[in-house]
């Protein structure tokens, strides 16, 4: 059984989040602030963190930045809820290391399609660990690491499922709707293709070397993006 861990100022959308994941059989943890959810990641470490943007205090982009600094939680799945109006949030909550969102007030059948969905993905990943070389790139689905012109960068469990898929695709421009089904596990014509372009700019970003980084990973304009090795 999954353990969800929600994170809310709001007692009335805790309340909403918890009946919806617990009649869909996880087991669910709440916490009111920044600092109540810090202090129970660090007592049992969840599946899953469904965390909200907007609230008092520390806000849930600090802490998602805060936990993905840690190396015991780059890999921790954070799936951010956001006002429906609030797109620079959403934006904001990929760069900060979210793997996902939901914008309120939220359908209860799409945050469940997004909880299963990253779930999902994450019992995938367990099952294809493995290393991959494509030039001299290489990728190392263990630690979430990539070697990229000497360096090695550390990635979040999206930003590594995109990046090996990619990988495992070369030389083939990928759009952003077939991406959201292989990577994201939408069904098809759903999920928000922001999402793909969001995650490629944060990846070419910790790359580093501009020019090298969208070498790597190419923008095929009208159609979508192709990893090719650097020669």
């Amino acid at each position: 059984m999954a353990y969800i861990l929600a994170v809310d100022d709001e007692p009335e959308v805790l309340g909403t989040l918890s009946r919806a994941l617990r009649r869909e059989g996880y087991e669910v943890g709440q916490a009111q602030s920044a600092s109540e959810a810090i202090q129970k990641i660090s007592a049992r470490r969840p599946d899953l963190l469904i965390l909200d943007i907007a609230m008092p205090g520390m806000d849930g982009l600090t802490l998602c930045r805060q936990l993905r600094a840690d190396p015991r939680y780059v890999d921790l799945l954070i799936l951010f809820l956001t006002a429906h109006t609030q797109t620079d949030d959403v934006i904001a909550g990929l760069d900060a290391g979210g793997d996902d969102y939901v914008t309120k007030p939220f359908e209860l059948t799409e945050l469940n399609a997004r909880v299963r969905a990253l779930l999902r993905r994450a019992q995938r990943t367990e099952a294809e660990r493995a290393i991959i070389e494509l030039g001299n790139v290489r990728l190392d689905s263990s630690t979430y690491q990539v070697s990229f012109n000497g360096k090695t960068i550390q990635l979040t469990a999206t930003e590594h499922r995109l990046l090996r898929y990619l990988m495992e695709h070369p030389n083939r421009a990928l759009s952003p709707a077939h991406l959201l089904e292989a990577v994201w596990d939408y069904p098809a014509n759903t999920g928000d293709p922001d999402l793909v372009r969001a995650h490629i700019r944060n990846l070419r970003a910790k790359l580093g070397d501009e020019a090298d980084a969208s070498r790597f990973i190419r923008t095929i304009h009208g159609v979508g993006y192709m990893v090719s090795p650097l020669t």
